[in-house]
């Protein structure tokens, strides 16, 4: 075990003794909690770049900030905006913090009030451009250059041109044929279905017939309004489409609109069947449509060139392979410079990097290498021909932001330490830089990009706002992982008011999924509010992230193939160990909590290692992979039928007879991604085994609680463990 880093939080030896700290309480730590912004956030300033000057948007005003010495001037005021809005008769808006400057050499900001949008010159403080969408508009997509608005109705898809004429893209859309909106459940990096050319005149789309997948029998448990059925008592079905693995799954189409004929075609992809469309990107002229193909086995596929104005394929220009599987979840991006050439990411080396490709999809280089992971990329800077990109390069747990050239020759910007997220301005030669680190709440400064060494700008340095209260002990390290060799990191807090001669209960949090971590170099550590709650309360709070959690290469994730959750629970009775070592950890009394893949870890530790864990707090599970939905659990588990084994040895329903704690198990009643099938199955296989867990339901709710249902939430987990733990 290699010990990194220790955290002291309390610093009470170093104040006066007449010094009292507060102590937290729940409402203090959890999102929804009545004083969880007031006394948990730390003060942040919300910015976004006009081109490349830097505005503060407040509630009353929008500001100009000076990137030399951080001055502000007022661009315009909330009361100036207002009465231009209700002199044409719109609706007033409440703060500018969704406002945006579209156009890097116009004095113009988009209004986003809802279903109303509005184009405000500032300077001459008048109207140039107003769009009022009906309130039903859902996954609205806004051209800046054709100011055309796509947006959907009940599934159907709609657009609105500049000049207010509106187009009916489709009229059959229903919860069977989709329009306009994400597609493959939101896997392979898609977050929406519609994509505008360059110029904002023709509309790429998804379409999606769910009509051959299988219904899941949602219930909503709310009363029909009167008007709809008069006295009615009775809960209705809210039948969702959900394609279980190794079961008939969706058909995706992509069209593409144009407003001018209104005219639809749609790529001459041939049988969608058991294939999947990601990654679509325009040509810069706007021409051609480029998607990544992915066969259902996801470990074969093909970046792909479509005539725009046809829809034929004019030609594959490169695929690729990985005999487990093949995940595209970036589209290529053309150079600002050089029309025939785009980077592509890909982990074909082991780790997420960027290559250079031509439009002929020969790879010119690789521009990044090395053991460590591209996070993302953030844009160019067409001036000094540089990519902008984010990376864990300088540490595992850490995000920093970088340049590399055409060349590969990169290196890092800004402060070094810490965890960075950053916006990049429209020429690429600044990024607001936000980040924190263990000791540091919030940080944000200007950097610019075209040289490392050039000063930057701080604009804001936040105070903790955990500083007036007692706080416990954070200590983060490595341990082996069971392979005897891959480190992984750990997080352990330790109880408020730590006395080493005492023996404390542990509580272990786990996720353990990919595409998720839980430690790296954030504010405290990326500790969750309630592990500081529980560490009050008197345990010992611990966390692993185990082989098959992200951003450590791709043998580190694929480690857990067709067999999920095997490896991951032999990286956490590791993690087990090390805790039965420490002399203040009371190993008879070791709890475990996660939610969602950690639930799924949770009710596989306790009916795994049934003498291990005295108790279990297991929320949103999957409980069997044959329930769970086709892209992600074939991705990892490969098809039941393909994988009787791994499914049958990862299924908890088969080891529901081996449950010896105290487990209880909480689920949304609408869980639209672990559905209630997954618990509600082990609690009749419990049944039928003669084994006693716990169930808490939350009405109404879907996979994850939000507002006061999650303060409530982690009140019952807090009671369970208080009760059958302490």
């Amino acid at each position: 075990m290699k010990r990194i880093a220790l955290l002291t939080l309390s610093f009470s030896l170093l104040l006066p003794l007449m010094a009292q700290k507060k102590i937290f309480t729940i409402d203090d730590l959890i999102p929804g909690g009545s004083t969880y912004y007031s006394h948990s956030v730390p003060e942040n300033k919300d910015l976004a770049w006009w081109g490349d000057e830097c505005i503060e948007l407040n509630t009353d005003n929008c500001k100009l900030v000076n990137k030399k010495d951080g001055s502000t001037e007022t661009l315009v005021t909330l009361e100036q905006v207002n009465a231009l809005l209700q002199d044409a008769g719109y609706k007033p808006f409440h703060h500018f913090y969704y406002t945006s400057f579209p156009y890097a050499d116009q004095p113009l900001m988009l209004v986003d009030n809802g279903s109303e949008q509005t184009l405000i010159n500032w300077r001459e403080k008048k109207i140039v451009w107003h769009l009022l969408l009906s309130p039903q508009a859902l996954n609205t997509d806004w051209n800046a250059k054709s100011k055309s608005m796509a947006y959907t109705i009940d599934h159907n898809l709609f657009v609105i041109t500049s000049d207010g004429k509106k187009h009916q893209v489709s009229t059959d859309g229903s919860i069977d044929l989709v329009y306009g909106e994400s597609v493959h459940r939101d896997e392979f990096g898609i977050e929406k279905g519609t994509f505008w050319s360059p110029n904002g005149t023709l509309l790429a789309f998804y379409k999606m017939d769910q009509s051959m997948v299988s219904k899941y029998p949602q219930v909503n448990i709310m009363l029909p309004s009167q008007t709809e059925c008069e006295n009615s008592r009775c809960a209705t079905l809210a039948p969702a489409p959900y394609p279980m693995a190794g079961e008939t799954s969706h058909k995706v189409y992509v069209g593409i609109f144009n407003p001018l004929t209104d005219k639809t075609i749609y790529l001459n992809t041939g049988d969608p069947t058991d294939r999947y469309f990601t990654n679509i990107v325009w040509s810069p002229d706007g021409t051609k449509l480029y998607l990544i193909e992915l066969n259902r086995d996801q470990n074969h596929g093909s970046l792909d060139e479509y005539d725009a104005t046809t829809g034929e394929k004019l030609r594959t220009l490169f695929t690729e392979d990985n005999d487990k599987y093949f995940e595209p979840r970036t589209p290529i991006q053309f150079l600002p410079w050089d029309k025939t050439r785009f980077i592509y990411q890909t982990r074909k080396d082991g780790y997420n990097h960027i290559y250079l490709y031509n439009i002929e999809g020969k790879c010119l280089k690789q521009l990044t290498t090395g053991k460590f992971e591209v996070i993302g990329v953030l844009g160019f800077n067409e001036a000094q021909r540089t990519i902008l990109y984010t990376s864990n390069e300088q540490d595992p747990l850490q995000q920093n932001v970088y340049r590399v050239d055409m060349k590969g020759k990169r290196a890092i910007l800004g402060n070094t330490t810490g965890w960075h997220n950053a916006t990049l301005s429209e020429s690429g030669n600044f990024f607001i830089d936000s980040y924190s680190s263990p000791l540091i709440a919030r940080h944000i400064d200007i950097v610019p990009t075209a040289n490392a060494q050039r000063s930057t700008l701080n604009l804001l340095s936040a105070a903790d706002p955990w500083a007036e209260y007692k706080k416990p002990d954070i200590e983060v390290g490595t341990i082996k992982a069971a392979d005897g060799v891959t480190d992984l990191y750990y997080r352990l807090i330790l109880p408020t008011d730590f006395d080493s001669t005492k023996k404390y209960p542990a509580v272990i949090y786990v996720y353990g999924g990919p595409h998720a971590h839980n430690i790296d170099a954030t504010r405290n550590w990326g500790a969750r509010g309630w592990d500081i709650w529980m560490a009050q309360q008197g345990y010992v709070m611990f966390c692993l992230d185990n082989r098959g959690s992200e951003h450590r290469g791709l043998d580190f994730e694929q480690a857990t193939f067709r067999n999920l959750g095997a490896e991951e629970m032999k990286d956490q009775l590791q993690g087990v160990e090390y805790l039965k070592s420490l002399p203040y950890v009371d190993a008879t009394r070791l709890g475990v909590h996660g939610w969602s893949f950690g639930g799924f870890m949770t009710t596989s530790l306790m009916t795994t290692y049934p003498d291990v864990f005295k108790v279990g707090v297991a929320g949103g599970p999957v409980i069997d992979w044959h329930f769970y939905e086709v892209m992600y659990g074939e991705r990892y588990m490969d098809t039941p039928q393909s994988n009787p084994e791994g499914y049958k040895n990862t299924s908890v329903l088969n080891k529901a007879k081996n449950l010896k704690g105290r487990l209880l198990v909480i689920y949304g009643g609408n869980d639209p991604v672990c559905v209630p099938q997954h618990t509600l199955s082990f609690m009749r296989a419990c049944i039928d085994a003669d084994t006693y867990p716990d169930l808490f339901t939350y009405p109404g709710d879907e996979h994850n609680m939000v507002g006061i249902d999650r303060v409530h939430l982690h009140n019952i987990i807090t009671r369970y463990f208080e009760d059958h733990l302490k």
